[in-house]
């Protein structure tokens, strides 16, 4: 029931109201004017007055939804030894103080409370976690749908061993870390009400989502500043919590297809990775530095307590560490490529993705959490550096094109070396480790088919790089058949099909027109299209480069492609 009694605001949009004096909730999440006065105002007259002050909160609460969408990171300059010179200003290194400013968005003195259920009171209280918490039911209904249902779509591939964890540090940062608890809740709120059908184009939904996000930058600015001032090394923990925390918001606005800031996203948690491994050790490869961090993050209670001498079961911020790494390291690589730059972390690759010194494993290992192997983004690395390079030359006027052909022959080589390599031994490139546990929760089975829709699609892309958009090109024609056999033989599942937008739409680009009838096919298979944003967004730019096939002055590369608008889009 609405409130007689509550502020004017809520009374006119026709909204219950807290009574929360002397600003309400539901007021203060749109960070809109709480009009609280005894008297009655002028304008509420039941007539024109108050249907003209209707439409200027209808205004007021969108054009706040639009700041609140746009509000993101800002990184400044600093001098970094590590940052080459010809980096812009923006994407260099910066004071972590200063990796989030946001004028438009104000923390919440509390955690944000959640409407998507009036009324439940019922509390659950977490103790003995570094921070408690309580959650009302209707908040441990929808943390308990991200951990069993959204978090297992968005990371299909991500199945660690329970006996090494499993997901446990999901809900052990969700239960003892707000600044955690606050970017997964902007994504369970949007989620739960596509899965319950109420989610419309409707400013109520929005504003349930909005609220949340803001409530989320808030608290990211809350943390960085905690950690102002007295270094990152002295705040370890909450650093990484903070780059976790930035990389679920990243996930969270690019399935909702908002582009806006994932650039500011990025650059703030790439900056934080690089604090992260320069805050234990200065010098040293960065795998060493890796470990060094990993160390320092320490083990969990349950290590020290039940493992034996050669179990050990990381802890929260270990887990997340390893989990976000990835996530940052892969993002760098697919921006790269749409922006037509160097990866920011170029020189981190081959010590933190190779094999080393014999090794079975790399430091980071991005196939439990991307699905394809290391080699393969690795030479999507490459090729992004190639393409920086070619673009500086033809800006300078001294293009080398045979020393461009020289590159691109030793990167195609390695390509199609491992592309053989795993068409003929496919099991080999399936997940190894197993445990008796896995009889509850048997890892996916993906084996070698992500990897191979991954390196076909990026030998597509070192042929636009070298010799321009040609789709009749023999070798582009050839790998794009190959992807469109593999996506409709392999019998692939809707979840593992979104996590492979980039390559989807990189052969889509480049296929031929009697070919877009099978590439139709597959996104129409891929229903709500709200589940499935990146792969229907990548529909959209593959039929805006049909429409424009032919036409003079249409000749592409790549990253064209994903440039849409004032937007730069990046498929993840």
């Amino acid at each position: 029931m609405r409130s007689s009694n509550g502020c004017w605001t809520c009374r006119l949009r026709r909204k219950k109201c807290d009574e929360n004096y002397p600003v309400c909730a539901g007021c203060s999440a749109l960070d809109i004017t709480c009009h609280y006065q005894d008297e009655k105002p002028e304008w509420m007259d039941a007539g024109v007055k108050q249907d003209e002050m209707a439409e200027c909160v209808k205004r007021e609460v969108k054009e706040k939804a639009r700041l609140r969408r746009e509000g993101g990171y800002q990184v400044h300059t600093s001098s970094d030894p590590m940052v080459s010179s010809h980096d812009s200003p923006t994407e260099r290194t910066c004071p972590v103080s200063n990796l989030l400013e946001t004028n438009t968005i104000q923390p919440s003195p509390e955690p944000p409370t959640l409407w998507l259920q009036h009324g439940a009171r019922s509390t659950y209280s977490c103790q003995g976690a570094p921070e408690s918490m309580t959650l009302k039911r209707s908040e441990a209904v929808l943390f308990t749908f991200y951990l069993e249902t959204l978090f297992p779509f968005l990371f299909p591939f991500y199945r660690p061993s329970y006996l090494q964890g499993g997901r446990a540090w999901v809900l052990e940062m969700i239960i003892s870390r707000p600044v955690v608890r606050q970017a997964i809740l902007c994504q369970s709120v949007y989620f739960f009400s596509l899965a319950q059908g109420t989610a419309t184009d409707c400013d109520l939904d929005w504003e349930k989502v909005l609220s949340q996000t803001g409530d989320a930058f808030g608290v990211l600015r809350q943390a960085l500043q905690v950690m102002d001032g007295s270094g990152i090394a002295n705040h370890l923990h909450g650093a990484v919590r903070t780059m976790s925390s930035i990389m679920q918001l990243q996930r969270f606005e690019i399935a909702i297809l908002s582009f806006h800031n994932w650039q500011a996203h990025l650059n703030a948690a790439l900056a934080l990775f690089r604090q992260l491994l320069d805050s234990v050790l200065e010098r040293g490869e960065p795998r060493t530095k890796f470990g060094a961090v990993m160390s320092h993050l320490g083990l969990s209670l349950l290590s020290r307590s039940w493992s034996g001498p050669g179990d050990q079961v990381p802890s929260a911020e270990q887990a997340a560490f390893r989990f976000s790494s990835a996530l940052v390291i892969f993002d760098d690589i697919i921006a790269s490529a749409v922006l037509q730059t160097q990866p920011r972390l170029y020189e981190y690759h081959r010590s933190l993705l190779g094999n080393i010194e014999g090794t079975s494993e790399p430091i980071v290992d991005l196939e439990p959490i991307v699905g394809l192997k290391n080699w393969t983004l690795l030479q999507i690395g490459e090729i992004s550096t190639l393409d920086a390079w070619k673009q500086q030359c033809i800006a300078a006027g001294n293009l080398d094109v045979v020393e461009l052909v020289r590159r691109a022959t030793v990167i195609k080589e390695s390509l199609t070396t491992y592309l053989a390599r795993v068409d003929t031994d496919p099991a080999r490139f399936s997940i190894e480790k197993s445990s008796i546990l896995d009889v509850f929760a048997p890892p996916i089975c993906q084996g070698s088919f992500v990897t191979r829709v991954w390196t076909h699609a990026a030998l597509i892309y070192l042929s636009t790089v070298v010799s321009g958009w040609q789709p009749a090109n023999s070798d582009v024609r050839c790998n794009v058949n190959q992807i469109i056999e593999l996506l409709l033989k392999g019998q692939i599942s809707p979840a593992l099909l979104r996590t492979m937008a980039w390559p989807f739409c990189v052969a889509g680009c480049l296929a031929e027109p009697a070919q877009e009838v099978q590439f139709r096919g597959i996104v129409e298979l891929l229903q709500p299209p709200s589940f499935f944003g990146t792969i229907h967004k990548a529909f959209e730019i593959m039929q805006n480069v049909w429409r424009h096939r032919g036409v003079d002055g249409a000749n592409h590369d790549i990253a064209a492609c994903f440039k849409t608008g004032n937007d730069v889009v990046l498929l993840v």
